[in-house]
């Protein structure tokens, strides 16, 4: 079994299509059918069924495409390791993280890394809570902020790097909008703008309410802080934000307040895959980030 069989298959299984996986990999599509036929003969089963123009993974195939693209994956982060050892200063961190964390905290800390090594690559990939998890285990990032931190988890591990307080935002004309601190149980009979299902500040707004002796009642969801500040700015409806989500200003800003009861905080996390040791520039970044949350912000 050669590499180039392995690489000539996964493309046509991603593209379902020998033509124009054969377009991608800049060969012939004569080569590519040749080895794909080689490497099912090798293998002693059928990787492909023939649908229509395009080409459908039989059942083994499906499982056969798992092993490769591990395979494949393992491959490219060991070229890349020998690459980032040689050099560690033009290597890649494959980082995820959560919108809200991307409105401010992320542009700012890569921007201070990369005063200090301008020649590392980064590669983005933002998502809610499960899929960040998911994007780690399945090493489809390096190391990713997530919020909170998931402090039972066997397949990521990492630390609390912030534990950020949550205030709640009013409109302006809210009756309780100039008051210096109020108590959550003060918005019991309000409605409520929060964040959809899978993100994570929902079932940190849910259960601050509750223990404050309430459920909430919701009439909108957004996907976004600017979502949820604008609807409450429009007098939809009240909500929580942490403090890093009112950093974006734009016309319309909802009035801020402090809850002096209870006190609610949702906790920032660096995790990366549990029992691996990190690339040597990913590594370096880690550092990075933990002296730079040392040094800038407070714990609460």
């Amino acid at each position: 079994m050669e590499l180039r069989q392995l690489q000539y298959f996964v493309q046509v299984a991603r593209l379902q299509h020998v033509t124009k996986a054969a377009e991608e990999l800049h060969v012939a599509q004569s080569a590519v059918s040749r080895q794909i036929h080689r490497l099912e003969e090798e293998l002693g089963i059928r990787l492909f069924m023939q649908r229509g123009r395009n080409v459908q993974l039989t059942p083994v195939g499906q499982l056969f495409l798992r092993r490769a693209e591990t395979l494949l994956g393992d491959l490219d982060r060991a070229v890349m390791e020998i690459h980032e050892f040689l050099d560690p200063e033009v290597g890649e961190i494959r980082m995820g993280f959560p919108h809200s964390l991307g409105i401010h905290l992320v542009p700012q800390v890569v921007a201070a890394f990369r005063k200090l090594h301008p020649n590392v690559k980064f590669r983005f990939r933002q998502g809610m809570y499960p899929s960040l998890i998911r994007d780690v285990v399945d090493a489809e990032v390096d190391i990713a902020f997530i919020s909170p931190y998931p402090e039972t988890s066997e397949q990521v591990t990492g630390e609390v790097v912030l534990t950020e307080e949550l205030f709640a935002i009013l409109p302006d004309t809210h009756r309780l909008a100039m008051e210096d601190s109020i108590k959550l149980s003060d918005l019991k009979d309000e409605t409520f703008v929060l964040f959809g299902n899978g993100y994570s500040l929902r079932p940190i707004v849910w259960e601050a309410c509750k223990k404050a002796g309430f459920t909430p009642k919701i009439g909108f969801e957004g996907e976004e802080s600017g979502t949820i500040r604008g609807l409450v700015s429009a007098g939809m409806g009240v909500s929580l934000l942490p403090e890093m989500a009112m950093y974006e200003t734009s016309s319309m800003m909802p009035a801020v307040v402090k809850i002096s009861e209870p006190h609610v905080t949702r906790t920032i996390g660096l995790i990366r895959r549990s029992g691996e040791k990190l690339p040597l520039v990913v590594q370096m970044f880690h550092t990075f980030l933990l002296d730079f949350f040392k040094n800038h912000y407070k714990t609460l």
